[in-house]
């Protein structure tokens, strides 16, 4: 990546950020910030607040986009969490981000004046304020929460149901949402999903009932869902197309296998098939297997993920968390039309108090058949007690073969710099 003037500073930026968090985290700051927000100690409710700043750079020039996206942002969200009455709670969030520096970026929201910068490649993070969450919850059910409003979830590893929490605006849900861990070893989930707040701040009106239920076998969690959305208008985004029906079964755990040794596993199936007023018709299968192990610390996974395709059309999770997988340069956002699989293998461990990931992905299509490319995604992050994260981030994706002539995909670097506090 080529060095950039706002580049050229991150290095004694990350160490002004990591002196200036450590000093907080020593000083007894956060007992008094923590008390202060924790109001008369619980009895009139508690506040919320957490701010992230972030450095993002992109290089991917083509002929559409021939310069480099630096963007920074300052996200900012404040909340108000009531105290309990007869098993209610209300609890208001706001959320905004602001521009904190470079803004050579095109924030992906079409069709507005002025912000749609097209000669640069897109930083999904657009200025935005919004009402994040805004819901009432009543507990007082048996190990069970009714909650309704504005709200997040997520259900599993977020592959089907997730908040986008890695971008700057939040994915939230307009919904009903029923969780009970009230039948022993089962957390059972029932929502009813009428609206999302996507990461554009932008409403996508839907009517989609969503079930999960998790199953704790002792050797792993055995869970079976069924997702139906259905999109409401063709003027969203993502229209019809995104009306599907899903039905799978995922298996997830870990086993000791002798002292400070873990073997760990997941498999998981899914059926995907049009739904509602979905114009193409089709049916899809979702395969993922997952294995590896956890060596005192040191986390060594190696995966198959398969998202097939039929008729001309993806197996598609639009609300999901996306930039979690098939790498972190969010290439393959939609699935292409033949389908995907990736061959990847993760590696986790700390050190000194710094968490550290390397990941490596192969793309095909789902038949293993057209070459998409490949992958390189490194992180490394330091916490400083509860409530402050320095990251450092990047991704490498090469195209090749079919991933520049059928995808019309190009050699990507992304790095992000990344500050946090969170109370």
């Amino acid at each position: 990546m080529p060095q950039t003037q706002n580049s050229s500073r991150l290095p004694s930026a990350l160490l002004s950020l990591s002196v200036a968090f450590g000093a907080a985290a020593e000083a007894g700051f956060d007992e008094t910030v923590e008390n202060a927000l924790n109001l008369g100690e619980g009895r009139y409710g508690k506040i919320s607040f957490d701010a992230r700043w972030r450095f993002e750079n992109v290089e991917q020039k083509t002929r559409l986009t021939p310069e480099e996206a630096n963007a920074s942002t300052l996200r900012t969200r404040i909340g108000y969490l009531s105290p309990e009455f007869l098993g209610f709670r209300i609890f208001g969030e706001y959320s905004g981000n602001h521009l904190a520096g470079a803004d050579e970026y095109n924030d992906g929201v079409p069709n507005r004046l002025g912000n749609l910068k097209t000669r640069f490649p897109i930083v999904a993070d657009p200025v935005a304020d919004v009402l994040n969450q805004g819901w009432v919850s009543f507990t007082g059910l048996p190990a069970t929460t009714l909650k309704g409003g504005r709200q997040k979830f997520v259900l599993d590893n977020h592959r089907f149901i997730g908040d986008v929490g890695w971008r700057q605006n939040q994915q939230v849900f307009d919904s009903v949402t029923l969780s009970s861990g009230w039948i022993p070893r089962t957390q059972l989930t029932l929502a009813y999903i009428f609206g999302v707040q996507n990461i554009y701040a932008r409403q996508v009106d839907m009517s989609s009932p969503i079930l999960n239920v998790n199953f704790d076998t002792g050797y792993g969690k055995l869970i079976s869902y069924g997702y139906w959305l259905d999109y409401q208008r063709a003027s969203d985004s993502n229209q019809f197309a995104n009306s599907t029906q899903t039905y799978g079964v995922r298996f997830d755990g870990a086993a000791p296998i002798m002292d400070g040794i873990k073997g760990l596993y997941t498999a998981e199936y899914a059926y995907q098939a049009n739904y509602r007023r979905n114009p193409k018709h089709y049916q899809a299968d979702y395969w993922l297997v997952e294995g590896g192990l956890d060596i005192y610390g040191l986390t060594l996974k190696g995966a198959y993920e398969e998202l097939g395709a039929d008729n001309g059309v993806g197996f598609t999770t639009p609300l999901a968390t996306l930039h979690a997988f098939q790498g972190w340069a969010d290439q393959f956002l939609a699935t292409p039309k033949t389908g995907i699989r990736d061959l990847y293998g993760t590696l986790k461990y700390s050190w000194m108090g710094v968490d550290f990931i390397a990941m490596y992905h192969d793309f095909t299509d789902h038949n293993g058949n057209q070459d998409f490319g490949h992958e390189v995604d490194l992180l490394a992050e330091k916490k400083f007690g509860k409530h402050y994260a320095l990251m450092v981030k990047f991704a490498d994706f090469v195209a090749e073969g079919y991933g520049h002539d059928i995808l019309k995909k190009t050699d990507t670097q992304k790095f992000w710099l990344q500050g946090s506090v969170s109370f």
